[in-house]
């Protein structure tokens, strides 16, 4: 029986892969977790390259990453060229045994460019303008500013890319598209706006509405700049331009890179952890391994959600493995007023927190704390002390840990059955039109919802969306911009057997960020089994409902929408004297499916039992949602077809579970566990099981 089990995963695994679950979009093939730290020899304060490599290995560090802040020494004059520093550090690393991935240095223009080429410098709205003395400080569209980048990039390819330590290359770093406003960069997006309407200027003006207060205009001469543009529909586009404008640069990044690179390398970029000013599925586009920087609370504010959310983001957007290019290590900070150290084995549960959600590599920023500049306080495995410390102790212990059961972490696939769908669109026109004093896009809210009850979820943007049929639970936050076409594959979502939660102010407005000229939810209107016309800002309220018992009295805040129901069922009313008539939370049968409504922002309590409803109505839960936080369970399918459960304690004191799963081996410890038994995860820890 063990071994027919062990078969029918193997299969299910095979049969992932056969569908393109988890695709392997690299060359370069992880055999192991890398965990390193990015390393900047020409910031230390005296040479110290041999003791430092000597360091990294004691410590048990396998990759560095290396450049992307060094351009001025790589190109200290214009047009003079030095590289023998850095060809001392690759030497070293490779001679180690470290394994190194290079930045293209782009996003920290040397002096001398900004002084003899001023017109590389943003200009921001209002007329404000970027000064040296900042990285970031470019329009990364103008001619001049990409005839440099381009010359440097292939400078260091021309000399490095057959080197044997490089694995990887980063593109870039960090890249937004940081309020540029040159002349150079509003033609871009004017060009932009003349292409998407296929230069037919009375489409543009009346799908934005420019005819009110008299801002239309009739000759593409006239298209006025960003700066004091009121129109909701021109600052969404702009926001898509900003978009497109960072994917196309970092995929002309890649072009080159990809020119030189060899076969058995990869081409990463790391964005933050938030997502709303970056086309993810574009930007990815020609990347294997997209990467991201994660910094989060630590201390008795750890609780592994930011690093879930970022892995389950990544991971779907990638189809695949992911990397971390940069996290906490000690403290952060561009001073010194926000000093938080984790706690004793909160590096290491971070460490496993990413790999749960399909990370192939964990990397701090950075190896040493500076002691200069900027980001004095934001300190690395070394303090500035340069020697070892409690965190380089725990830094070894993580190291060893993971040469011993690295192979069974790697490469981790995940088969998720409910998503939260995100919505770069609606994110920002919910900033242009607000409804709240507080947060106007509650993503971080749903997700929340699902993960303190381990509803694993994967996040998928509304970017090149096909279809939903890889999942049953859809959670969408507020859909305020929407196409037709994506309204009806949630809907016909639903009428095929799919379960949805959606929240509040879905399928108000169009894709040009106009309101529907019919009763909301507009083309949502059959699914949802309601109609509505009017709305209204609220303070907390409790609810009437035989539907949810609540321990919390207020339910729902800040927006309340007056729900006529026609086929719905109301779950809930507010205990008010006016708007208790309306429901706020309906259920509709819509085909196979049903499609829970809330029309109003709900409290953390309501929307997670609104979620659970859901989820049961799906067929997703399982005895790991009797659990929650601050027990957070997490599986995948590791590269030998088995599957391991992660389970993590968020908390201070130790916490019991009664195991759920089949029989399986404790990879830390190396013993077995059986289904039922009684497990105790101490403080600030976890156990990591792969089943037999």
């Amino acid at each position: 029986m063990m071994k027919m089990n062990c078969n029918i995963k193997v299969f299910l695994f095979m049969l992932f892969m056969a569908n393109g679950v988890t695709m392997l979009h690299a060359q370069y093939r992880f055999d192991n977790i890398l965990y390193g730290a990015a390393y900047y020899h020409e910031y230390m304060p005296s040479e110290r390259l041999d003791e430092d490599v000597r360091l990294m290995k004691e410590y048990g560090v396998n990759v560095v990453r290396v450049g992307e802040s060094s351009w001025g020494i790589f190109e200290p004059q214009e047009g003079v060229f030095k590289f023998e520093w850095m060809d001392r550090i690759l030497d070293k690393m490779h001679e180690a045994g470290i394994k190194v991935v290079l930045g293209t240095p782009t996003y920290s223009i040397p002096a001398w460019m900004a002084e003899r080429h001023p017109e590389v410098l943003a200009q921001y709205p209002g007329g404000g303008q970027a000064y040296y003395g900042i990285r970031q400080n470019m329009n990364f569209m103008n001619p001049t500013y990409r005839f440099y980048s381009e010359r440097i990039i292939r400078k260091l390819m021309e000399r490095y890319a057959k080197h044997p330590a490089i694995i990887g290359y980063q593109v870039d770093n960090e890249i937004e598209a940081r309020n540029i406003n040159n002349h150079d960069y509003f033609v871009g997006f004017r060009n932009y706006v003349k292409n998407r309407f296929k230069g037919n200027i009375n489409k543009l003006t009346k799908e934005w509405g420019m005819n009110y207060w008299g801002m239309n205009i009739h000759r593409w001469e006239d298209f006025y700049p960003r700066d004091g543009v009121t129109n909701p529909s021109y600052k969404n586009e702009w926001e898509r331009w900003n978009r497109k404008a960072i994917a196309d640069f970092l995929n002309w990044q890649v072009d080159i890179v990809n020119e030189y690179k060899q076969k058995n390398q990869f081409v990463t970029h790391c964005f933050m952890g938030a997502f709303q000013n970056v086309d993810q599925v574009e930007s990815f586009r020609q990347m294997e391994y997209p990467a991201n920087n994660v910094y989060h609370n630590v201390q008795d504010g750890q609780d592994g959600q930011l690093l879930a959310y970022v892995g389950d983001f990544m991971r779907t957007v990638a189809k695949g493995n992911y990397l971390i290019t940069e996290t906490n290590a000690q403290t952060t900070g561009w001073d010194s007023r926000n000093q938080y150290p984790p706690y004793d084995g909160q590096l290491r549960q971070n460490v496993y927190g990413h790999l749960a959600s399909g990370a192939n590599m964990v990397e701090y920023w950075h190896w040493s704390s500076i002691h200069y500049g900027q980001e004095t306080y934001w300190k690395g495995i070394l303090g500035h002390d340069l020697e070892g410390n409690r965190i380089s102790e725990e830094f070894k212990k993580v190291a060893g840990e993971l040469r011993r059961i690295g192979t069974h972490l790697v490469n981790l696939k995940k088969r998720n059955k409910a998503a939260i769908l995100f919505s770069h669109d609606s994110y920002h026109a919910l900033q242009f039109m607000p409804y709240s004093w507080k947060d106007n896009y509650p993503i971080h809210k749903v997700y929340g919802a699902l993960y303190r009850q381990n509803i694993e979820t994967d996040i998928i943007p509304c970017d090149q969306i096909q279809d939903f049929d890889d999942y049953q639970l859809l959670v969408i936050p507020p859909l305020y911009v929407s196409t037709d076409s994506l309204l009806d594959k949630i809907s016909h979502f639903v009428y095929k057997g799919g379960e949805v939660v959606m929240l509040y102010k879905s399928g108000f407005c169009n894709e040009y960020s106009a309101v529907r000229p019919q009763k909301a939810p507009g083309p949502l209107r059959k699914a949802c089994g309601f109609y509505y016309q009017e709305f209204s800002s609220i303070r907390g309220m409790a609810l009437k409902s035989e539907a949810f018992s609540l321990n919390n009295p207020v339910a729902v805040d800040e927006w309340y929408e007056f729900l006529v129901p026609e086929t719905a069922e109301p779950l809930a009313c507010a205990d008010h004297p006016f708007f208790g008539r309306w429901p706020v939370v309906t259920k509709n049968s819509f085909g196979r499916g049903h499609l829970f409504y809330i029309g109003a922002v709900p409290s953390d309590e309501l929307l997670e039992k609104i979620v659970r409803m859901a989820a049961g109505n799906a067929g997703i839960l399982s005895e790991a949602n009797e659990y929650r936080f601050p027990l957070i369970i997490r599986s995948g399918v590791n590269d030998m077809g088995r599957l391991v459960h992660y389970i993590f304690n968020y908390s201070g004191i130790g916490q019991g579970i009664n195991y759920m799963f089949d029989d399986g081996k404790e990879l830390l410890s190396g013993k077995i566990v059986r289904k039922r038994d009684f497990l105790e995860i101490s403080p600030w820890g976890c156990a990591i099981i792969e089943d037999l």
